[in-house]
């Protein structure tokens, strides 16, 4: 379970989030969508301490992972992130072998059982759907996968360290369509085993892949509910002007 409880975010003097609350329920996709500048990215990483990075930044009201606020002064980040893992918008990998990447979090983790390792490091590649396209070559860079290829990989190295969270940050809008569509494919598969929420400026993505939308504009949460009810009947005028188009 996550969520939000009243949550306002600043960015200076800048009200970037205004008094939002939301529930997510386990093992569900969840969409935000809405115009650029209008707050999803900045609620999406606020679930795992992304926006602690930027300075000048304020967060009030409250985030609950797993039953637990995590912006009490008590929480160790770093074991929040292995719970809520994160995929960006643009494929990273690290500049190592595809292995290495995966068992990256591993070792951080100091987890150095070999074996555990490598099959964790299969395991992981498995569930990102990529396993068979480099099991002979684990040892190459991760730099000579393409675009799609690396970031199934950083969606693999994400699970390594088994989360039960997993933010994607607009995920496929540097991909082409196939790596899309593979993308959406390894969503849809995911969420047996994680709770999965995804920004995404794609509304036919968003309809795809989630059950549940929120519709996001100028730092508010215009609605939240299922995302068929969201795309075919949505209560609020402002959600089908911009679901049909006329802004956005």
């Amino acid at each position: 379970m996550i969520e939000a409880k009243n949550v306002n975010f600043y960015y200076g003097d800048f009200h970037a989030l205004k008094n939002i609350s939301m529930e997510i329920e386990p093992n569900t996709v969840t969409a935000f969508i809405g115009p650029s500048g209008c707050g999803k990215s900045t609620f999406l990483r606020l679930f795992n301490r992304m926006n602690d990075l930027i300075d000048n930044t304020c967060m009030t009201g409250t985030c609950i992972v797993d039953g637990t606020d995590i912006y009490q002064k008590s929480i160790q980040v770093d074991e929040l992130r292995k719970k809520v893992g994160m995929v960006f918008q643009k494929p990273n990998p690290f500049p190592k072998s595809i292995f290495e990447n995966v068992a990256y979090g591993l070792r951080v983790n100091h987890i150095g059982n070999k074996s555990y390792m490598i099959r964790r490091v299969e395991e992981s590649l498995r569930a990102a759907a990529l396993w068979d396209e480099v099991k002979d070559k684990l040892k190459k860079s991760a730099f000579e996968l393409s675009g799609g290829q690396q970031q199934r990989l950083c969606i693999a190295r994400a699970l390594a360290v088994s989360p039960s969270v997993l933010l994607m940050d607009e995920p496929a809008s540097a991909l082409d369509p196939i790596s899309t569509s593979k993308i959406e494919d390894l969503i849809y598969s995911l969420k047996k085993d994680y709770t999965i929420v995804i920004v995404t400026h794609n509304m036919q993505q968003a309809a795809r892949v989630s059950g549940k939308t929120g519709f996001f504009m100028q730092g508010e949460l215009i609605e939240y509910d299922d995302t068929k009810k969201i795309f075919l009947n949505p209560e609020k005028e402002q959600t089908q002007n911009y679901i049909t188009g006329r802004f956005g």
